[in-house]
């Protein structure tokens, strides 16, 4: 897993922490953004970051959300396989996480991975209930996902 960390957030960035946390669903066209209140109960949606091919670039877009948002910590979703597994996706996200953590460690924000596993199910299923579907679900599901995830990861707090 080239020295990517898989954590799940049992350090003290979240043992009784406040300050806004951010999500990142990480997806091959666009990254979910989601952000939490300074008090780390309710997830919200920020937007969608359009992928643009170059990395560094990606990176910089996502310090750049972190920053507006201002986020303490960001939790990059990892997408497991249904038996808990790390597939290619998975470590993918975890190279990803690496990258970000050492984009963010100078900044002083931490970076952690999350289970993500039903996180975009769970967005869709939302989206639908909502009224949403086709293209203004597909417009948002990546941000939503993201929130989904970020939610989780609050409530595990």
């Amino acid at each position: 897993m080239s020295g990517a960390r898989h954590s799940e957030g049992t350090d003290a960035s979240r043992q009784g922490a406040t300050g806004r946390v951010a999500a990142l669903d990480l997806g091959s066209r666009r990254i979910g953004v989601a952000y939490s209140d300074s008090g780390r109960t309710i997830a919200s949606p920020w937007g969608t970051i359009e992928r643009s091919g170059d990395a560094a670039r990606d990176r910089a877009a996502i310090v750049d959300a972190v920053g507006e948002i201002e986020a303490s910590v960001v939790v990059v979703g990892l997408p497991l396989s249904l038996s808990g597994a790390a597939g290619p996706a998975a470590r993918a996200a975890l190279e990803e996480a690496e990258a970000l953590r050492a984009a963010f460690e100078p900044l002083g924000v931490s970076v952690e991975t999350a289970d993500e596993r039903f996180t975009t199910t769970e967005a869709q299923r939302a989206l639908t209930a909502s009224g949403r579907k086709g293209r203004a679900a597909r417009q948002v599901i990546d941000s939503a996902a993201a929130m989904v995830l970020l939610q989780a990861w609050l409530d595990r707090a």
